[in-house]
C-alpha cells in the first residue's frame, strides 16, 4: 500500500497518512516506513522516545488516551 505522508507543522517528526477513501482512520509514522494506527497501537507499539515525541506533538490525543498510559510501563 502507498501512502501520502504529511506533517501538521513542519517542524515535526510526525507524519500523518492521508487516506481519503477511509474515513476515521488515523495513521502515522516517524520515518515513513513503519505506520501505526492511532487507536490501535498508541502507545503499546511504541518505544519510550516515540510517545515523547508524540505526546509533545498531539497534546490532544496524549490527553484522550491518558487512561492507557496508566496499563503501560511508561
Amino acid at each position: 500500500m502507498e501512502y501520502n505522508f504529511y506533517k501538521e507543522n513542519e517542524e515535526d517528526k510526525i507524519f500523518w497518512v492521508d487516506n481519503p477513501n477511509i474515513i476515521g482512520e488515523f495513521l502515522f509514522s516517524f520515518d515513513k516506513r513503519v505506520v501505526f494506527n492511532l487507536f490501535s497501537d498508541y502507545p503499546h507499539k511504541l518505544t519510550k522516545e516515540q510517545k515523547e515525541i508524540f505526546d509533545k506533538e498531539n497534546p490532544y490525543w496524549a490527553d484522550f488516551f491518558k487512561d492507557r498510559v496508566k496499563t503501560t510501563n511508561y
